[in-house]
Formats: structure tokens, sequence, C-alpha cells
């Protein structure tokens, strides 16, 4: 129930974040809820699909249809009160990832898998959507520029299985294992600490 609960909470945070990107694009209401319904579960659906859960979890689950329905539709109505559009899309994104790795790690753990690619499973799970989103959206995805995402999804899949050694009840490990990866994502925003370039700044583009 626990995890349940936290994946849809997750599903909340990335419907609305592809919500306000579609709105900034300035797409119709038909792109906005593409957007929101493709970010909020395309991790989920690559995930299911490597694992070979068929059908994927939102099409047994009609409530996660109704939950991102209901979540784009908050996103619109609000969007004329919300001054700090991008803020407030860094936020339910960085809540979203954090949120869509524990429940990725969780379930590569259900299907017995090793705890390597279970984190893989959890980053997988918390970036892909944005992928698609950001794709879809003509802009590079945030995981291939030098903002600190994926890594983010990773150190918060390690400490999971780190503290699995020391915590029997997982809920507590789901919960610091997602804040971990919310904090380093703001802590990095908020320093400007990115990943080293491969470029010189002098370096033209090819």
């Amino acid at each position: 129930m626990f995890i349940q609960i936290v994946d849809l909470l997750g599903t909340i945070a990335f419907a609305i974040s592809g919500a306000l990107i579609a709105m900034n694009k300035r797409m119709d209401p038909f792109g906005v809820l593409i957007i929101s319904f493709v970010t909020a579960v395309g991790g989920g659906t690559l995930r299911d699909l490597m694992i070979g859960v068929e059908p994927v979890s939102w099409m047994r689950n009609i409530t996660f249809v109704y939950v991102i329905i209901g979540s784009a539709t908050f996103a619109v109505i609000i969007r004329n009160r919300i001054s700090f559009l991008m803020k407030s899309l860094f936020l339910f994104d960085t809540i979203g990832i954090g949120l869509y790795t524990v429940v990725g790690i969780e379930t590569g753990l259900v299907a017995g898998l090793h705890p390597t690619i279970c984190i893989a499973m959890g980053t997988m799970t918390a970036c892909f959507g944005g992928v698609l989103r950001d794709t879809l959206c003509n802009e590079i995805p945030v995981i291939f520029r030098e903002e600190i995402y994926a890594t983010a999804c990773i150190l918060g899949g390690v400490t999971y299985f780190v503290l699995l050694h020391f915590f029997e009840d997982r809920n507590y490990l789901f919960i610091i294992a997602g804040l971990v990866v919310i904090i380093v994502r703001l802590i990095a925003a908020r320093f400007k600490i990115s990943l080293p370039s491969l470029y010189k700044k002098e370096e033209k583009k090819i």
C-alpha cells in the first residue's frame, strides 16, 4: 500500500511537470494532456516492458489514468496563479524523480533482480518520462545535460541498498532514499553543481 501511494504521488508530480512544460510551449489542451501522460508513465512503461510485466502497470490500474487527467487539469487551472512557472516545473520534476526512483527499485526487487540492476531500473523509471517529455517538446533532455539528474537517482539507489543492512522496514528506506534524490538535486541547483563538461568554453559546436 505504501509503495502504491508513493507511485501515485510520483505520477501526480510528473503529470504536473509535463503539463507545465507543455503550457510553456503553448500547446493546445490535447497536447498538454499527451505530454502530461507521457511524462507520468513513460519511465514506468519502459521498466515494465524490460522486466516483462504485461500489460504495463498503468493499463492494469485505471486510477493512474484518472490521476494524470486530474493533475493535468489542475495544472491548467492554476497556471495563471503561478508566476514562477519554471521554478514550479523544477520542483515537481525533482519530487517526481525522487518518488519514481524508489518505485523502480522496489519493482526490481520484486522481480528478483540484482541490486545494481534495481538501481538502473529506479533511474530509468525516474528519468525516461522526462526524456520523452523534453524530446517531444523539442528540448535537449535534462538527463543529457550537465545538470545533476540521473546522478541524484543513482545516489538515492545506492543509499537505499546501503541502509538496507541497517533497517528492516522498507518504508523508511523508501522515504530516506527518495529524500536523498530530492535533496541532492536541490543542493546541486542551489550551488550550481554540475557534471564536468567534455568541451572547452571556446570550443565551437560542430
